[in-house]
């Protein structure tokens, strides 16, 4: 019987473990913070360094400048509303609080920084009973005063317990996407060579559309860091850009296979394919391990030794006089096309992931190239 063990499964999640302690250090310093400082509702504090300790430093700074920018809109508006309006009777608490959320709602609609306005207004003109009741000016202050509690104990906890550097996930994550890439090349050149096609290779795309998604998330946090000089590593963008391109060339070879090749052509063309692809997966793998491992980055001379090969693959079976071949053409034309496409691409990947793992220098530089 096999039984549970919590060292090995703290080995197997680190970054997750130090996650979950900073929101606990966050919590208890804030708890301490507002006993020192008798904050009358500091528990408003609490949640705020609860939703502000992200799991990178750009996502902290990014929640906590919402979760300000939100409370102050919602505070500003509802102390405006409570001092202007009545409000002593439901029918006008209710009148006020459709007021004071209208144009807060239509704020968060247009811009999502500010979604907690509605929240904060709602929270400061819905009646305050007991012995910290207070008029709804010092409510509004008290409000934006422990939101700002909550965010600097965030902010503090992000900075030096465990910091976790946006940039680093950037990495991981577009190495995984990368990786994902090379499995979804297989699938296609083994469908045009083993006689079925693109079968089953929805479920691979669709981890690339989510990982891409997970490294763009990363991409404009690790920029935000830059942007406020908490990093000084490359230009995240141009990774993303990048892995986009590749993904791009590789829905095209998939509409190129969308059928397999035609018996006829396969003995020209299969041992050619074969070399792409394991050229293709070779140099994926090598990027992922750049990205992962800082490894030096891969060469494309592989490759492109495989894609001559191939064109002269596919000058021979027109010069072989194959019908096939002519009816072929166009479908031929696209993959080669969408070959020389992927090696231009990927060469720049290996570029781009270079860079992302060099070591930052006193100052941002600005990067060359395509991007």
């Amino acid at each position: 019987m096999t039984f549970w063990n919590p060292l090995v499964y703290l080995r197997a999640h680190p970054a997750e473990w130090r996650q979950a302690l900073r929101v606990v250090i966050a919590v208890a310093v804030t708890l301490v913070a507002i006993n020192l400082l008798n904050v009358p509702q500091g528990y408003w504090a609490v949640i705020t360094a609860v939703i502000v300790v992200q799991t990178s430093i750009g996502g902290s700074l990014k929640a906590a400048l919402d979760r300000l920018w939100g409370t102050l809109a919602g505070a500003a508006v509802g102390a405006l509303v409570a001092i202007t309006l009545p409000h002593s009777t439901p029918a006008q608490i209710g009148l006020v609080i459709i007021v004071a959320v209208i144009p807060l709602a239509y704020l968060a609609a247009v811009n999502p920084a500010f979604r907690v306005a509605p929240v904060t207004a709602v929270i400061m003109l819905v009646p305050n009973y007991g012995p910290h009741a207070a008029d709804p000016l010092t409510t509004a202050l008290d409000r934006v005063f422990e939101i700002a509690l909550g965010n600097v104990v965030a902010l503090a906890v992000s900075l030096f317990v465990f910091p976790a550097r946006a940039h680093e996930q950037l990495r991981i994550a577009a190495a995984k996407v990368v990786t994902i890439n090379a499995e979804l090349m297989e699938a296609l050149i083994e469908g045009l060579l083993a006689g079925t096609g693109r079968q089953g290779v929805q479920p691979i795309h669709a981890r690339i559309r989510a990982g891409i998604k997970q490294a763009e998330a990363a991409a404009d946090e690790a920029s935000r860091e830059r942007r406020m000089r908490f990093s000084d590593t490359s230009d995240p963008e141009p990774v993303v850009r990048t892995l986009y391109r590749v993904r791009h060339d590789l829905v095209m070879i998939g509409r190129a296979a969308a059928k397999p090749l035609p018996q006829s052509l396969l003995p020209i063309l299969s041992p050619a394919l074969e070399d792409v692809k394991k050229s293709t997966v070779a140099t994926l793998d090598g990027i992922a391990s750049t990205l992962k491992d800082n490894t030096p980055a891969p060469t494309i001379d592989s490759y492109q030794t495989a894609l001559r090969s191939f064109v002269l693959a596919l000058d021979q079976c027109n010069h072989a006089g194959i019908p096939e071949a002519t009816t072929e053409a166009e479908r031929l034309f696209t993959l080669r096309f969408a070959f020389e496409q992927l090696g231009d691409d990927l060469r720049d990947l290996a570029r781009r992931s270079a860079e992302a793992v060099q070591r930052p220098s006193t100052s941002p530089s600005p990067t060359v190239g395509r991007g």
